[in-house]
């Protein structure tokens, strides 16, 4: 997705030129593309036989997605379970919590 959005539309043969070698191969980048566009987050347009591929939704709406997935799965749909076990594990720290409160109720 990241080289859709820096780059724009384009052919898989383009996307694998993008990598540095050993290079994905052919077939691997296109089964991904066409995943992701099974999914809603790519679109193509035909030329031929041949697809030239596009990002369907903003690098915002992506993360989103994939951050709502995640919190539906392991965390019974409540992000305050997420924060919960940041806390428990020490991945956040109270302090840190509170500098986020602040942050949100001066509107930041």
């Amino acid at each position: 997705m990241e080289h859709y959005w820096a780059h724009g539309p384009m052919f898989v043969r383009e996307l694998q030129e993008l990598y540095p070698d050993p290079k994905p191969s052919f077939s691997t980048l296109s089964t991904q593309v066409r995943t992701l566009q099974a999914d809603g987050f790519m679109d193509h347009e035909a030329f031929g036989s041949n697809y030239r591929y596009f990002a369907a939704v903003s690098k915002e709406e992506y993360r989103a997605s994939g951050l709502g997935g995640l919190v539906d799965e392991f965390f019974s749909s409540s992000y305050k379970n997420v924060v919960m076990t940041f806390l428990k594990e020490e991945k956040l720290s109270v302090d840190e919590l509170k500098d986020i409160i602040d942050q949100i109720e001066s509107g930041k």
